[in-house]
């Protein structure tokens, strides 16, 4: 029986000071629905519901002011105070616009190249090569010529990289909570790492038959995850 102790992890999820969240798309029955995975240090938890809604993800987390969410800049995360943009979804958007050629493929390049070097930086951190404070240090220095890049991209003709660097420039703060915020990581690979388990499960199985049938998964994913992390 598994209910109660997936609802412990739950629990512990909600409770936890940062976590990350992704959500991917499902099947059950004939409807359309998304498998959502939240990540905290000690538990992964899933859910699957027919609702894509900031409701399923305040379930999720919980919905204390002071929790940290590692994510992707979905609409659905909006309600969220305290978030981290994932940087590795950053840089794929930064390649979208070199693909694009003319001015938006130099914008690109100029913003990609400042998240070559944070991801350095970050790395030393990581390894216990570089200081924290030095990495704060560095990045006030970036946070200016990054904005003005932002800025720059509002004006390079291309209304796709100009929406992307309007958003961008509107949740700036959501880029650099992981420098001021130990334990919390520039990227959301935790959370997407986890789906993807789901995911070849949708493969082999098509997805679930019933509301039943995607809490067996949904808990027995959870637990199989929990496992792994834990190194049980």
């Amino acid at each position: 029986e598994l209910e109660a102790p997936v609802q412990e992890l739950r629990e512990h999820v909600r409770r936890a000071s940062s976590a990350h969240i992704d959500e991917t798309s499902w099947r059950q029955g004939h409807d359309k629905a998304w498998l959502w995975a939240a990540v905290a240090k000690r538990a992964t938890v899933f859910a699957i519901a027919r609702s894509r809604g900031a409701d399923v993800a305040r379930g999720m987390l919980g919905t204390d002011a002071r929790k940290v969410v590692i994510s992707d800049r979905f609409k659905g995360y909006a309600w969220i105070k305290r978030r981290q943009f994932c940087w590795a979804h950053l840089d794929r958007d930064f390649q979208v616009m070199i693909d694009r050629g003319g001015e938006p493929a130099e914008v690109g390049r100029r913003l990609l190249g400042h998240s070559e070097r944070l991801f350095d930086w970050w790395h030393r951190v990581r390894d216990g090569t570089m200081a924290r404070a030095t990495l704060r240090s560095y990045v006030d220095i970036m946070r200016f010529s990054f904005r003005a890049e932002l800025r720059r991209g509002l004006g390079c003709g291309c209304a796709r990289t100009a929406g992307t660097c309007r958003e961008l420039l509107a949740g700036e703060t959501h880029l650099w909570t992981f420098v001021r915020v130990e334990g919390v990581e520039p990227t959301n690979n935790h959370a997407e790492g986890a789906l993807r388990h789901g995911v070849i499960y949708r493969k082999l199985s098509g997805g679930t038959d019933s509301e039943s049938g995607s809490r067996f998964v949904e808990r027995v994913l959870s637990v199989v995850a929990t496992c792994r992390q834990q190194g049980v």
